[in-house]
């Protein structure tokens, strides 16, 4: 019977792989790629293994998950992928290696993250996230107001947007959103053109469509399944 840290490692091999050939196609290379391991409802067990293999960063989705996971491992780069709440801000500034917020959906909120993050004497790193498909199901700035949103956000001083996160919908065939990933990667060249040399992030892809999203241009990639599940990824 196969160990299941042993079925975790072949899954960690073959996403690495398949990100090389990704970010080969793209010109670039692994290192060029974070590898964010989402670990929502995921043991520590299972993420210490992961960090003995080299994985830096894990990604959470719920606030109080991340509270529970980040009181007995302080020391990892924490990111918090999930949409935040207002009055759930005032936990994550506190923590001093939660690293980037990756779901800044509204001017609201980044009014709150500035506030808390000013009164911990800290500098918020985020990501804008974009609604990219227009999905009324989904949170994001729409791609028009983009500009107008980063701009006015220079005025905040205690954060930092970063770059540009979002999340396509779930399709069988990754080739169906690759139209999408092409508009946020021309979505951050216009950004950078326009004076915006602060966004060099751009978080998409997730264990169905990571390749097509990598091959576009991500520079993080937000893998959960592919890593922890007990098959192949």
């Amino acid at each position: 019977m196969i160990d299941q840290f042993d079925e975790l490692k072949n899954n960690l091999h073959q996403v690495k792989e398949k990100i090389k050939t990704a970010a080969a196609l793209s010109g670039r290379s692994f290192k060029d790629i974070t590898l964010l391991a989402v670990s929502k409802n995921q043991p520590l067990e299972k993420i210490d293994f992961f960090r003995k293999q080299g994985i830096e960063d894990f990604g959470e989705n719920k606030v109080q998950e991340l509270i529970d996971k980040y009181n007995k491992r302080p020391e990892i780069s924490w990111h918090f992928i999930g949409h935040l709440q207002r009055n759930k801000v005032k936990y994550l500034v506190k923590m001093e290696n939660c690293r980037l917020i990756h779901s800044l959906d509204s001017w609201r909120l980044a009014e709150e993250i500035n506030k808390r993050a000013e009164q911990n004497q800290r500098k918020m790193q985020l990501l804008l996230e974009v609604n990219i498909a227009g999905d009324e199901n989904k949170y994001g700035v729409d791609p028009d107001e983009v500009y107008d949103f980063v701009r006015e956000a220079d005025s905040l001083q205690n954060i930092e947007i970063r770059g540009l996160m979002t999340i396509v919908p779930y399709v069988y065939d990754p080739e169906e959103v690759r139209p999408y990933f092409k508009k946020m990667a021309a979505l951050k060249k216009e950004m950078r053109d326009r004076g915006f040399e602060n966004i060099v992030e751009l978080s998409m892809g997730m264990s169905n469509d990571y390749q097509v999203a990598i091959e576009e241009g991500a520079t993080i990639v937000r893998i959960g399944s592919s890593l922890f599940e007990r098959r192949g990824g």
